[in-house]
């Protein structure tokens, strides 16, 4: 075994990170309040701790990857409250600036060590180790850690400071959300044109026009397929408020950004909450009349 980590929270981007590390032969621990997410994750080999507190006790390296600060604040009381040697958090989440350092704060009056780490990467490249890591802190820690990160990870880089990973991943998912939704309208544009969905992408993904974001969505918007989700829209609404309010702050003007907002908006009003964001592609088809079978049937 090349060592033993923690990872708290096993859900889509936490339950692909667990299994990759247990097959790059470390010992991983996991917890996760959600029954049917421990259970998937013991079935790829993690130990499943019965509360935070006992996975704690058992690895000195924790990585976090939540849904909220209220459940990143939670973990780091408990890491807190343990009364174990000194530890190091590695919060993979996406949270406000504040949130962030509310939870190294907590950590460091209690003698432990916190990595502002966010992930740039959908849950589908979570399960191919194409993820990059935009590792924020203590250079000495980052460094400690950076083998590790590695295993479930294409890239990590340091950043600098504490918070600047959460900076980084800002201007990333900024880019993100407006890359989505021009996707879906491509791709909406093409098939109220007659064109042949498929094809769409296909010659999109093969000229200048394409991105990243196009490559990994745009064959669920093909096959009007959102389910399993790589991101939730209601999880990404959560990101989109915190980028939103972060370039608020700092009176900087996101035109593009605020316009994409109302699309994730109005998926998450017709149904589409535990969807992939690439459903706005059916909130886009439904606007325009789309003779497809159209509406983002999930089956």
């Amino acid at each position: 075994m090349k060592g033993r980590v923690g990872v708290v929270g096993l859900g889509i981007m936490g339950g692909a990170i667990s299994r990759n590390l247990v097959q790059a032969g470390w010992e991983v621990h996991g917890f996760d309040p959600d029954p049917g997410q421990s259970a998937r994750a013991a079935a790829n080999g993690v130990a499943i701790a019965e509360h935070a507190a006992s996975l704690i006790e058992a690895a000195r390296v924790v990585l976090a990857s939540l849904p909220s600060a209220k459940a990143a604040e939670a973990t780091a009381e408990a890491v807190a409250a343990s009364g174990a040697g000194p530890r190091l958090l590695v919060e993979l989440s996406t949270l406000a600036l504040a949130d962030k350092t509310r939870v190294k704060e907590i950590l460091e009056r209690a003698g432990h060590r916190a990595i502002d780490c966010p992930i740039s990467g959908t849950g589908a490249q979570a399960e191919k180790k194409d993820l990059v890591l935009y590792a924020s802190g203590e250079s000495a820690a980052i460094a400690e850690v950076r083998p590790l990160l590695e295993d479930f990870s294409r890239a990590v880089h340091d950043v600098g400071a504490f918070g600047n990973g959460s900076r980084m991943k800002f201007v990333a998912n900024l880019l993100v959300a407006i890359h989505n939704v021009a996707s879906a309208e491509a791709m909406v544009l093409g098939i109220k044109a007659g064109l042949d969905p498929r094809q769409v992408f296909e010659l999109v993904a093969a000229g200048a026009g394409t991105s990243r974001v196009f490559e990994l969505r745009a064959p669920m918007m093909v096959e009007e397929r959102y389910r399993p989700a790589t991101m939730k829209v209601g999880i990404w609404q959560k990101d989109m408020a915190v980028i939103g309010a972060f370039a608020a702050a700092l009176e900087c003007p996101v035109p593009l950004f605020a316009a994409s907002a109302p699309i994730y908006a109005a998926a998450m009003a017709t149904g589409h909450a535990d969807d992939d964001t690439a459903a706005v592609c059916a909130v886009l088809e439904a606007m325009a009349g789309s003779p497809r079978r159209g509406a983002g049937e999930t089956d």
